[in-house]
């Protein structure tokens, strides 16, 4: 975030103090609260000076003529920007990862984690593995659910598991598909995901009688399941009731609409793919979310980017309101997320 007009030190920490003050209080802050604090050692009318000069700056407003100044997402942004390294605690992370390693798979980590970051932050908490187009084949089954409708269980390298409906042109029974998963798990083990499908097509066009009806129903489950398209993600949320708390101007048909779109994973994925944009490891922090829907005006995003082996980025995050407690909620999703990324594959 690079600030268009840098201010001097004292002017800046004179604003940090007034987001901090807001951020404790909920109040607009006056010229006499900065005053009192002994480290400035400024009169009021010293500190409206540099109140009115932030506030033609745009880091500050005033709601009313007789009411004291209130920070704007710009202000929070400086603020964010001057807060301290966060330090990894070992203990910690060791106590994340045990937790997250109880888990039988990928989605349930997914899971642990949105749990993990409402305690410990108390805000919204966002989470999602998304496959990439890295990903590998481990292994296939295929169930009969009778006529043409076929389930396909796909495992990945990663272990990330996936199920999806197929509707095939002509009823098949289990012995049916037997031969159909043998082929794909003995020929294409450990193969690209995208790579199998056109692979399929060449062998099709070449097959043998004995094997075309087999690559001709292998050909349709995996073009219809989309696999090659890539997997779906694994999308998380917990900790939604806590919007009730952030105390929101917002009206109550408004923070209806809001909970709707937060309860839709495609715009949680949205959310978490447009305003994470930082390299993986790396906090990010996007003040005023009203791009994505106008009722997210007051809340502030706290994520991190993970690389996961086998072709997954994961992506975890928290949801607050612009008064959140930042130095926790950074702190929080930084723990959180090296623990995932430093599990055992």
């Amino acid at each position: 975030m690079r600030r268009e007009h840098p201010l001097t030190a004292r002017t800046e920490q004179i604003l940090c103090s007034i987001v901090r003050n807001y951020i404790e209080t909920g109040e607009p802050v006056a010229s006499l609260d900065i005053s009192r604090l002994r480290r400035f050692q400024l009169s009021p009318a010293s500190i409206r000076n540099v109140m009115a000069e932030l506030a033609a700056e745009g880091y500050l407003h005033q709601p009313h003529a007789s009411a004291g100044r209130v920070p704007t997402t710009k202000a929070f942004e400086l603020f964010v920007e001057t807060l301290p390294g966060r330090r990894l605690q070992t203990d910690e992370l060791a106590r994340i990862r045990e937790r997250l390693s109880g888990a039988d798979s990928l989605e349930q980590q997914v899971e642990q984690c949105s749990q993990m970051l409402t305690e410990m932050t108390q805000g919204v908490a966002l989470s999602a593995a998304i496959p990439t187009i890295a990903q590998r084949l481990d292994q296939v089954e295929l169930v009969s659910l009778g006529g043409p409708r076929v389930l396909m269980v796909v495992v990945t390298g990663d272990k990330l598991v996936r199920d999806v409906v197929v509707t095939l042109d002509q009823p098949v029974t289990p012995a049916d598909l037997t031969p159909i998963r043998n082929y794909l798990n003995m020929e294409f083990n450990g193969w690209l995901m995208h790579d199998i499908q056109p692979e399929l097509e060449r062998r099709l066009a070449q097959a043998s009688a004995q094997y075309s009806a087999i690559l001709h129903r292998l050909v349709l489950l995996y073009e219809r399941s989309r696999l090659s398209q890539g997997l779906a993600a694994d999308v998380a949320m917990d900790g939604a009731s806590n919007l009730v708390l952030f105390e929101l101007q917002l009206t109550r048909d408004t923070l209806k609409e809001l909970f709707r779109t937060l309860e839709e994973k495609k715009r949680i994925l949205h959310l978490l793919e447009r305003f994470l944009a930082q390299p993986a490891g790396e906090v990010d922090v996007r003040i005023g979310l009203e791009a994505e829907h106008p009722a997210m005006g007051e809340l502030s995003l706290i994520g991190v980017r993970v690389e996961l082996p086998g072709g997954v980025d994961a992506k975890i995050a928290v949801l607050g309101p612009h008064r959140m407690d930042y130095r926790r909620a950074m702190s929080a999703v930084l723990h959180v997320g090296r623990a995932l990324g430093t599990l055992p594959s």
